[in-house]
């Protein structure tokens, strides 16, 4: 971007892949990366995919952080079994709500008086707030911040992509012929806006037999091979359908449950991006 840029888009002629709109990270806060969970449509398991990989990087001994952009839908404290937290700062600042093992999170439920509180806002107000969580909140020398993105590729997306310096996104679907392409939107999104996919990750690939342990495939032949060749990207990880992946979400102790035996190419791929 030209340093000429004065942020008023109305006046600059330039396309939007070619303007610099990076939010200025607080000046008291560190993160090194920044990598963007999306998913083209609600309830692949995108914020299931951010939590896991959240944990498995602090379990890496690596400091991890969640900042928790779907505003109006925020499952986040839930999963990390601290949803009763309220975050606390000063007139100008926000401190993150840290989790048992360290894991620094911002969502919006932190900060409403009763976190089933709805939040009926348009979307520029909504951007807003995800702005602010990047800019107003002291994130405490993070190596790996995952941003947990609503659904789709509308305002908060944008926004997210314009606004904070991501280094790469993580796009997440399930098996079903129809997520196909709605992935392939997101990939489009990611391209259009100049944001490198890390890879795709599929959500409810399998369940296992509790007698064979043969896989078993509930939504039949995956497609998710096909999109990763189209568009030359990885295949990160097959996430099966767990009842104990279940209960660790229902808990709050997604940090105890165990997922390197189908995260840990995901999860390297991830570590890659500090060498």
């Amino acid at each position: 971007m030209s340093e000429e840029c004065n942020h008023n888009c109305g006046s600059c002629g330039k396309e939007c892949g070619e303007r610099d709109l990076h939010e200025k990270l607080n000046e008291k806060s560190s993160v090194k990366k920044v990598i963007g969970v999306v998913s083209g449509k609600g309830g692949v398991g995108k914020t299931l995919v951010t939590a896991l990989l959240t944990a498995a990087m602090q379990k890496k001994r690596y400091r991890a952080a969640v900042l928790d952009a779907d505003i109006t839908g925020p499952s986040i404290p839930k999963i990390f079994g601290v949803s009763e937290e309220r975050a606390t700062g000063t007139e100008n600042t926000l401190f993150p709500v840290c989790t048992s093992s360290g894991i620094q999170l911002m969502s919006m439920n932190f900060l409403l008086p009763d976190a089933t509180d709805p939040v009926i806002w348009r979307g520029p107000i909504i951007a807003g707030a995800v702005k602010q969580f990047w800019t107003d909140v002291i994130w405490d020398s993070v190596d790996f911040m995952f941003v947990d993105m609503p659904p789709g590729t509308g305002d908060v997306p944008l926004t997210v992509f314009q606004s904070i310096a991501i280094d790469g996104i993580l796009i997440v679907a399930s098996p079903q012929e129809l997520v196909s392409l709605i992935v392939e939107k997101a990939v489009k999104m990611a391209n259009m806006m100049h944001i490198p996919v890390l890879g795709l990750i599929e959500n409810m690939s399998y369940v296992r037999c509790p007698h064979c342990n043969e896989q078993i495939k509930l939504f039949g032949e995956s497609n998710i091979g096909h999109i990763a060749s189209d568009y030359n990207l990885p295949v990160l990880a097959h996430i099966p359908i767990d009842p104990a992946l279940a209960t660790a979400c229902d808990t709050g102790s997604i940090e105890q449950y165990d997922s390197s035996s189908f995260l840990s190419e995901a999860a390297a791929s991830i570590e890659k991006l500090l060498s």
